[in-house]
């Protein structure tokens, strides 16, 4: 069997780390997978740059930037089926459409071919033009009047009804079965525009052989942690998102007790972030980003708790990661989250937005953990 998979990136944000190892997994298990993007940071053999009419692309996107409609200029996937990436295979498996590669337009005329699965991460393709609508539910039934025109994508002015309703005609004339890696996102998309699909719950997954429970102290010993402390973990691909709750970090530090306080260290990786310890006044290590599995892992085992203070997500592979490491995880009741985070089993669940209780949350874990010793 040969599928072809198309998505943003290779290994650039969680949906295109996911979907990069699915793709590791299919070739490890003897099927040809052929990852399409739109933006390629390996050098895979099997990975390659979705082709680019750029000059005509670019001239094109003032008119989105006139009607506020997102990637309706990327006439080079009407191109696709030209290639011999689409012509040989099997099997579509599409991922996160959104960021500016690809014309979601073409969706009638890439499926009309070929069986077709479509991976969702956020709520890009139920909604008017975000990936996450928080407390709005306008998508239920035609967006319009959105109260979050500036959440990624952003719009100029209030496009979301007229892009609601050319996803709902495009879904009319395409063939789609899809798939939802948390039960909260395949309950949204239930009551949707792609109600109309077979959609199916399958959580993501990870190599057990690289993310497993590693030796603490050998770990902060090759990071260059102190054997003594208590290790809390931030992971993060950009700081600076609101919807990945960095300002909720920094408020939950700064109102931990002053004992506990004086013995954290906070670990992160990912970009930006850097000041976050020293204004809260705590010891940190900063990583930067990191690209390889085996580090990340050791990061994980080296911490006593990772914390994840997102706004809203779907299943979130740090969650993921951090258990296959042994590692209790602290964060909001949002999104999918509550599905693998268990009170008193697996970490600790807070109120959405609450950082005094995502407070609170860090000093109960790290009771519990302090009394199994």
């Amino acid at each position: 069997m040969n599928v072809l998979q198309i998505n943003q990136s290779d290994i650039s944000g969680g949906a295109a780390i996911a979907a990069y190892r699915l793709h590791i997994g299919l070739l490890q298990n003897n099927i040809h997978s052929h990852l399409w993007v739109g933006d390629a940071k390996t050098n895979n053999s099997h990975v390659s740059v979705i082709p680019r009419r750029v000059w005509l692309e670019n001239q094109l996107s003032r008119i989105n930037r006139r009607f506020s409609l997102n990637y309706l200029n990327i006439v080079s996937s009407f191109e696709l089926p030209q290639y011999p990436q689409y012509q040989n295979a099997d099997l579509l498996h599409l991922h996160n459409l959104h960021t500016g590669y690809f014309n979601y337009l073409a969706l009638p005329q890439l499926t009309q071919h070929k069986p077709t699965v479509w991976t969702l991460h956020d709520m890009w393709s139920l909604t008017g033009h975000c990936a996450y609508s928080y407390d709005c539910t306008r998508w239920q039934i035609g967006c319009g009047q959105c109260p979050y025109p500036d959440e990624y994508p952003a719009i100029t002015w209030d496009s979301s009804g007229w892009e609601w309703r050319i996803k709902q005609w495009v879904y009319d004339k395409s063939n789609l079965v899809i798939v939802t890696p948390s039960v909260w996102l395949k309950q949204q998309a239930e009551q949707s525009l792609l109600q109309r699909f077979p959609i199916y719950h399958i959580p993501n997954g990870l190599d057990t052989q690289v993310f497993q429970p590693l030796d603490p102290q050998q770990c902060r010993q090759v990071l260059g942690l102190p054997e003594t402390g208590y290790v809390v973990l931030f992971g993060v691909v950009q700081f600076r998102h609101r919807r990945k709750g960095g300002d909720l970090l920094l408020e939950a530090l700064a109102a931990l007790p002053d004992r506990i306080k004086s013995a954290t260290v906070l670990l992160m990786f990912g970009q930006g972030g850097e000041e976050i310890a020293e204004q809260v006044g705590i010891k940190g290590m900063h990583l930067g980003y990191v690209g390889n599995d085996r580090l990340k892992a050791i990061a994980y085992s080296a911490a006593d708790l990772s914390i994840l203070p997102t706004r809203l997500d779907n299943c979130p592979l740090g969650i993921l990661e951090s258990f296959a490491c042994g590692t209790p995880v602290v964060s909001f009741a949002v999104g999918g989250v509550p599905e693998f985070v268990h009170p008193d089993k697996t970490g600790y669940l807070a109120s959405p937005e609450d950082a005094q209780e995502l407070s609170r949350g860090m000093v109960e874990v790290s009771i519990a953990l302090y009394l199994q010793f």
